[in-house]
């Protein structure tokens, strides 16, 4: 259980995802929110390959204005948004005439999520710009199939209230997205445990010393997973596992004890759930997002054919090992924050946006991105999280720290 902004003890429902929509009949109108990043591009694949059920309505981007427009022409949307407004103004200059309508600035997310036209919102936005539209999107009774896991890491409570008004929540990443599926038909009090797996990221095995001094490029080099240039280095870092330790705990109500990290380099056995009578349920299928993205998409259906099909006796050995939290600390930091509450995990999220990027731009070594966000933590004193207000106030306190610990470390 947990408490709310005044005090109040509440329970949080056995089953967080309301009763799914049927499916019948029309095709089902889906808005993309960040269309040009790498589960945006990968989710107009799965629209297109079921296109006789699915239709886009909304997409929206950043700044890429260029590929927007060319999915725009391709999928023929009611609207596009782009948050970038120079880009938005060239934007809006190049499809003139073709009769799709072009929103600007940050607005635009909001006005996808609430396109009346939309029956799914599939939120791929990368960091916590993606808050505002989940809960746009679960206020206006939606399906969300959510990719963006800063929603559940910066305003889970918020996510979990504006759930429990109406709307529903399908989870895209493929650890959730397995767990989710596994839980299908299951009570929770059987429930023992949530294991997630982790790759390793490019330097699994490596020891702390050895990571001192590995570069941008062996950072961005992942062996099984093509994602973008953020959510690779938090793999490496494995700070992306910690975040998605906190989303499982919005997600499916379990303490952050009974939410457990595995290695398993083969990146087949995505998620398992492990139940009071010591079994196990398991997703297996080959690294594809597609997957996930089609499961979101077409609960509580199964769609065919799989656009990657796993051959079992191909896949020769499954295999996993302990997390070296020694090595690979953000892990524990991320579990430092979620067990703190309040306003601490968005401080978490803030910190590591602004060190990751930090890294990226090769002003911070790799070890200083953990170093960053356990100094911003250390000073951080968290407070109750009762409207997006203090999500927001939050995060801006966590980045003016954070910038200001890679400057004294640049310096």
């Amino acid at each position: 259980m947990a408490r709310d902004c005044v005090g109040r003890r509440r329970e949080r429902p056995a089953n967080p995802y309301n009763v799914p929509m049927d499916g019948k009949g029309e095709k089902r109108g889906v808005a993309i929110l960040g269309s040009t990043g790498s589960i945006g591009t990968q989710a107009l694949e799965v629209v297109e390959a079921h296109a006789d059920r699915l239709r886009v309505v909304a997409l929206t981007a950043h700044r890429n204005h260029r590929l927007l427009e060319e999915q725009a022409l391709r999928f023929r949307p009611l609207m596009v948004g782009m948050v970038d407004e120079p880009s938005a103004r060239e934007l809006r200059r190049r499809l003139q005439g073709t009769g799709i309508r072009v929103s600007r600035g940050p607005e635009s997310l909001l006005e996808a999520a609430l396109h009346p036209d939309a029956h799914i919102v599939l939120n791929a936005v990368v960091g916590s710009a993606g808050l505002p539209p989940t809960l746009a999107a679960l206020g206006a009774g939606k399906r969300l199939a959510l990719a963006n896991k800063e929603s559940m890491v910066a305003g889970g409570e918020l996510v979990l209230r504006a759930l429990r008004e109406g709307g529903e929540i399908i989870p895209v990443d493929s650890e959730h997205g397995a767990v989710f599926h596994c839980l299908r038909g299951e009570e929770m009090r059987f429930v023992e445990s949530v294991v997630l797996t982790a790759s390793g990221g490019p330097f699994r095995g490596r020891r702390r010393e050895e990571l001192a001094s590995v570069t941008v490029r062996e950072a961005l080099a992942h062996p099984t997973w093509s994602m973008g240039r953020k959510i690779t280095v938090d793999s490496a870092t494995l700070m992306n596992k910690g975040l998605e330790v906190i989303e499982a705990h919005f997600l499916f109500g379990l303490p952050y004890s009974r939410i457990k990290v595995v290695i398993h380099p083969q990146s087949v056995i995505h998620s398992l759930v492990e139940f009071v009578d010591g079994s196990f349920a398991a997703q297996l299928s080959l690294p594809d997002m597609r997957l996930p993205i089609s499961l979101a998409l077409s609960y509580p259906e199964r769609w065919g054919p799989p656009f990657t099909r796993t051959v079992l006796p191909e896949l020769e050995r499954l295999t996993f090992e302990e997390v070296d939290r020694e090595a690979f600390a953000c892990l524990d930091l991320a579990y430092r924050a979620g067990e703190a509450g309040g306003t601490a995990p968005a401080v978490l999220n803030a910190a590591n946006e602004v060190a990751v990027d930090a890294f990226l731009h090769g002003k911070l070594p790799f070890l200083g991105i953990e170093e960053v966000i356990a100094n911003v933590l250390e000073e951080h004193n968290p407070r109750p999280v009762c409207d997006l207000r203090d999500v927001q106030e939050a995060e801006e306190w966590a980045r003016e720290r954070a910038e200001d610990a890679v400057r004294m470390k640049a310096g």
